[in-house]
């Protein structure tokens, strides 16, 4: 009785006292007090037992409980430019799924003015866009740099070089984006600094045609070389390093700023921040800089 005293932190007297409480809420004797030591009832056994169960099972609600706190539920909606890639966000969704099975996806797919609009009209929680910007609305934060190769058909005479300089460009045919996409200025920016002048034949809004157009050998393209990497490891096309400094693409997330997330965007910002999100390898090739044919909503029920 003093054990049990010191150990729930009573009196042995209030402990005496509250054994003979429960005694007489039972109506049966719990110790046998005519032994030293004191030894259990059979009633007393039986209480025992019961008190442990309680316990245990006090136990694993508390588990469940904070199982059930950190449970991540409810739904993320993200407006992501095409050369984000459907086989990359794929690989993201079933991250996020494995982590948050509860949680939902919505992903659409749009240009990147669609992409800003979106967001700052809160029909997205998060964007995915290249060349991000901060404004009075909206928060950019980096994602990850893209190294930007120049593409080539496999019969192009440029192809099984490992390194194209300036010079090598000048001339050349070339298919380009359309001259409203921050990447089409940057690349134009790129040659225009080393007084590269190519001949333009045709431009495109979106990756997937522009490479399609160099597959068929209609030109070369300097595009993201991430984007290109099924399509080298199927010979339909050859990336050639720029000659340093070259040139990279970054691709970042934005957001509105002071917004307050739910608890599955935030979760999947941390995926998408953390290491591993940045750092696995692509399953095949990505889509278009801003896709053809309008947007499309793809619900990624993850259930």
């Amino acid at each position: 009785m003093s054990r049990g005293a010191k150990a729930c932190g009573v009196t042995q007297s209030a402990a005496s006292q509250h054994v003979q409480e429960v005694e007489r809420r039972l109506g049966a004797p719990l110790l046998d007090r005519s032994k030293r030591p004191l030894e259990l009832t059979p009633a007393g056994k039986l209480y025992a037992d019961f008190c442990r169960d309680v316990l245990r099972q006090e136990d694993e609600f508390q588990l469940a409980l904070e199982r059930l706190k950190r449970e991540v539920e409810g739904t993320v909606r993200v407006a992501s430019i095409y050369s984000v890639g459907l086989s990359e966000m794929s690989r993201l969704s079933e991250e996020y799924s494995a982590s948050h099975p509860t949680a939902h996806l919505e992903v659409e797919y749009m240009r990147p003015d669609k992409v800003y609009a979106a967001v700052s009209s809160s029909e997205a929680d998060l964007g995915l866009v290249s060349y991000p910007e901060s404004s009075r609305e909206l928060a950019a934060i980096p994602w990850r740099e893209e190294e930007m190769r120049l593409a080539v058909p496999p019969a192009h005479p440029l192809t099984g070089r490992r390194v194209v300089s300036a010079p090598d460009l000048e001339g050349i045919d070339f298919i380009g984006f359309d001259e409203d996409l921050s990447i089409r200025r940057e690349i134009d920016r790129f040659l225009r600094t080393r007084g590269v002048a190519v001949h333009m034949v045709m431009h495109f809004d979106n990756i997937q045609m522009i490479k399609e157009a160099v597959a068929l050998g209609s030109g070369a393209a300097i595009l993201p070389a991430r984007s290109m990497q099924a399509d080298v490891e199927r010979g339909r096309l050859a990336a050639i390093a720029l000659e340093p400094p070259g040139l990279v693409r970054p691709v970042g997330i934005v957001h509105r700023r002071k917004k307050k997330f739910n608890r599955a965007a935030q979760a999947f910002l941390d995926l998408l921040l953390s290491g591993t999100a940045q750092s696995a390898r692509l399953a095949g090739g990505e889509n278009g800089e801003n896709g053809a044919g309008g947007s499309r909503r793809t619900p990624a029920a993850l259930h």
